[in-house]
């Protein structure tokens, strides 16, 4: 058939391949790309950006959408979403002058890179200049697309971008209620595991026992790096990562000689982001709703595999043994108890990701806070260390002793990936959602998990949230899966039985 629908999707097509091109680019940035190539790559990504942003605004595309419009009355679901999103995807790429699109992809390369030196350097000088040019330039994209967006402020265009339809005053009022229950959660059950022996975690263990674990452990998930037909693989990083698009999907993680669970627990979270890309319905790849319904249902994704299976008594009552076989003898003295409550201690720190899942949602609220008052005209790059500081000191009361800790701890910012911190909160909520509605409907999950069959319960999140894509947007998705609006209550619902269980 040759219909407009059918050229508009063919049109779709090479811009996702363009795009899938751009993140393949990325990948190899952050993982074998020398040093020296940096320039070049910012070069790469910049005609990428161009060619991409020269696709979606072209005269030929905007006769092919009008003729399409004529005809929307007839689609189906998918075609009509598919024709939506193409629209909103176009009507904002229009409003970006093709310049300002190159140079904020220019600007991201240099600025991640100024990151990483400057971390190396232990120097926020060498980071903020940079910081500040990513700034500027994210700020006038947001503006330039605020009317296609719907937006009202800088920074409701900016979380728009990973969650579509919220707004910067909504995603504040769910992580203030978030935050109130919390910090009294924090303190009481601090104190009840601060005996919790954490020494196990930092065992030395050989990298290539520590990869033979992860690979197992993602293998055992469902994300596949072995066999003849894997759609995936896992390279080093500094920074943990996942990228790809549905049949390349690829996972970078960070190994250290002291940091076998840093790794592993990484190596879940960056799973779960992983087969949410993978698990997209195939029939639709190419299409605008091949992609994932929000940045906060892909943390969901993600944080339900590290945190609902990876740090739960049913799935280290299966795993705990098998860690000892990969392992040799290095955790033969080590009881299940002893890991439960090593791997879920409360305590304030200052890494986000190494936090628990108590204190991780106090990490967010700080970085949140942090945006809406950069965006705001409140503070400006150069007090963006001492805002930190001291927020860090207020909500976690702990003290920040160098940037690298503190301001520079995240690649977010250098990115250029502004509005995109709430979405891990919002993860958390919806992942409490789920739970909820799995106590009802699926009872026995966390026996499968003890089983060895995890996949039971991620075959219920590709079939409930994974396939749907992005046909429908976060809010309503939540909605058809849990049958509720989101909230904060059963995220803390869970946490409380959780922790009670493990520190009573």
């Amino acid at each position: 058939m040759n219909t407009p629908y059918d050229r508009l999707m063919a049109k779709y097509r090479e811009t996702a391949l363009t795009n899938s091109t751009y993140m393949m680019l990325l990948w190899d940035m952050d993982t074998y790309m020398p040093p020296g190539g940096v320039d070049l790559r910012g070069e790469q990504l910049g005609l990428l950006s161009r060619l991409s942003h020269r696709m979606l605004t072209s005269d030929e595309l905007g006769v092919l959408m009008g003729e399409s419009e004529k005809v929307k009355g007839t689609f189906d679901e998918v075609q009509a979403r598919n024709h939506y999103l193409f629209k909103r995807e176009r009507e904002i790429a229009v409003s970006v002058p093709e310049d300002l699109v190159a140079a904020h992809a220019k600007q991201g390369a240099v600025s991640r890179d100024a990151w990483a030196k400057a971390r190396t350097a232990k120097d926020w000088r060498v980071f903020e200049p940079e910081l500040e040019k990513m700034v500027d330039l994210s700020i006038k994209m947001a503006e330039a697309t605020m009317d296609a967006r719907g937006a009202k402020t800088v920074f409701d265009a900016m979380i728009d971008d990973y969650e579509r339809g919220m707004t910067n005053g909504q995603a504040a009022d769910l992580l203030a209620d978030l935050r109130k229950a919390l910090v009294p959660l924090a303190d009481r059950l601090s104190e009840r595991s601060k005996d919790a022996d954490v020494s196990i975690l930092s065992r030395r263990v050989p990298q290539k026992a520590q990869r033979d674990v992860v690979r197992d452990v993602v293998n055992l998930l469902g994300f596949d790096t072995v066999s003849d037909k894997a759609r995936g693989r896992i390279d080093d990083t500094v920074h943990p990562f996942t990228i790809g698009y549905i049949d390349d999907v690829r996972i970078a993680l960070k190994f250290t000689e002291n940091g076998l669970f840093d790794s592993l627990m990484g190596g879940m979270h960056e799973a779960g982001h992983a087969l949410y890309d993978q698990n997209m319905n195939h029939d639709w790849m190419y299409m605008p709703v091949s992609a994932g319904a929000s940045m906060g249902v892909h943390e969901s994704c993600s944080r339900f595999v590290e945190n609902m299976i990876g740090t739960s008594r049913n799935f280290w009552s299966f795993y705990l043994p098998k860690l000892k076989t990969l392992t040799g003898a290095l955790f033969s003295d080590v009881g299940l108890d002893d890991i439960l409550r090593a791997m879920n201690r409360v305590e304030r720190s200052k890494i986000r990701v190494k936090a628990d899942e108590v204190t991780y949602g106090l990490h967010i609220a700080i970085r949140f806070e942090i945006e809406r008052a950069l965006f705001s005209g409140k503070v400006t790059v150069k007090e963006l260390p001492h805002m930190w500081n001291e927020l860090y000191d207020r909500y976690l009361q702990v003290k920040i002793d160098d940037d690298v800790e503190g301001v520079m701890q995240d690649v977010h910012w250098g990115m250029g990936a502004f509005g995109y911190f709430q979405s891990y909160a919002m993860g958390n909520l919806y992942d409490g959602m789920y739970v909820k509605t799995l106590d009802k409907t699926m009872p026995e999950w966390r026996h499968e998990i003890e089983m060895g069959k995890p996949q039971v319960v991620l075959g219920w999140l590709k079939e409930n949230v994974h396939r749907w894509s992005s046909l429908y947007d976060p809010e309503k998705l939540v909605q058809r899966v849990t049958g509720s609006s989101l909230s904060s209550g059963p995220f803390v619902e869970y946490i409380e039985r959780k922790y009670s269980g493990i520190w009573s």
